[in-house]
């Protein structure tokens, strides 16, 4: 793997869900002397990991149906 002129670098699908590095998820870069790490940055006080994302999906949706006719959709037999 090579890091391009930009200084990125590609984490591989794998590795990334094995460490829950979602889209859009803050990194920290720790050096010491055993070389670099790649860390999920601290969350902000008060907010955990699936408001973070809740927030993130909120307003994407493009359905034009309430909640009460998605819930009717999804209870049907």
């Amino acid at each position: 793997m090579r890091i391009t002129s930009k200084g990125q670098v590609t984490i591989p699908a794998n590795i990334r869900e094995k460490t829950g590095l979602l889209p859009h998820t803050d990194v920290e870069f720790i050096h010491d002397d055993n070389g670099v790490r790649i860390v999920p940055a601290p969350l902000p006080s008060g907010q955990s990991r699936g408001q973070r994302l809740a927030d993130h999906l909120r307003g994407k949706s493009d359905v034009a149906m309430s909640t009460d006719e998605i819930m009717a959709l999804t209870r049907k037999s």
